[in-house]
């Protein structure tokens, strides 16, 4: 997701340490502190505009959530409408997703939310796909035992791709979804940007979700 620079994004981000934090070292092991309970803590790389992680922490305010994106304009607009909704168990890391033991402890994490990530197509890119192997030994080192990952895609290269990374590494899935708005777990499901975008143009939307 690549958006205009906004003049007013970095003061913003600077007007609100209690809702979002740079880089975040300061906090591994520890994240239960910025929050108003401690809870099971689930965390999205590649939060985009915060769609899925707000309407996530007000259905479910028994767990919290930290949407974590590398970009401080849209990172910015995620705490912006996060501002209208006053959730307690919501907090945003603006920080490289692909830096996920800088800033978590091994077995902080109890889910991770991976949402219309980047495809990078090219072979040449492969090890970039946040689900090639060494991603996931990445959420494994900071993920519970049996820790779960979601991942949600209009990619179906991406899909089979990832599919296979997650068996050949020896994950377990709980559920695979071809098409995602024409099944029951849709009943529950909770959209992202380009998952509205990418839905109401009849695109089938691909879900896994699969544990160590």
């Amino acid at each position: 997701m690549r958006v205009r620079n906004k003049p007013w994004a970095p003061e913003l981000i600077e007007a609100h340490p209690d809702l979002i934090v740079e880089k975040g070292q300061e906090f591994k092991g520890k994240w239960h502190e910025r929050f108003a309970k401690k809870q099971p803590l689930f965390i999205e790389v590649g939060t985009g505009k915060g769609q899925f992680i707000i309407n996530m922490a007000k259905k479910y305010p028994q767990y919290n959530f930290i949407g974590i994106e590398i970009q401080k304009t849209v990172i910015a607009i995620a705490l912006k409408n996060a501002l209208e909704e006053q959730l307690p168990n919501l907090q945003f890391l603006y920080a490289d997703g692909a830096e996920l033991t800088d800033y978590f402890e091994d077995h902080e994490v109890s889910k991770v939310f991976l949402n219309f990530s980047d495809p990078w197509p090219k072979t040449r890119h492969e090890k970039r796909r946040l689900t090639f192997k060494s991603f996931l030994k990445v959420y494994e080192q900071i993920l519970i035992e049996h820790g779960v990952v979601e991942f949600k895609t209009d990619n179906q290269g991406l899909f089979e791709y990832s599919l296979s990374s997650l068996n050949n590494y020896g994950m377990h899935f709980d559920g695979v979804w071809l098409d995602l708005h024409h099944s029951e777990e849709n009943d529950e499901n909770v959209e992202t940007e380009y998952e509205h975008k990418f839905s109401a143009k009849g695109q089938p939307i691909y879900k896994v979700r699969a544990h160590f």
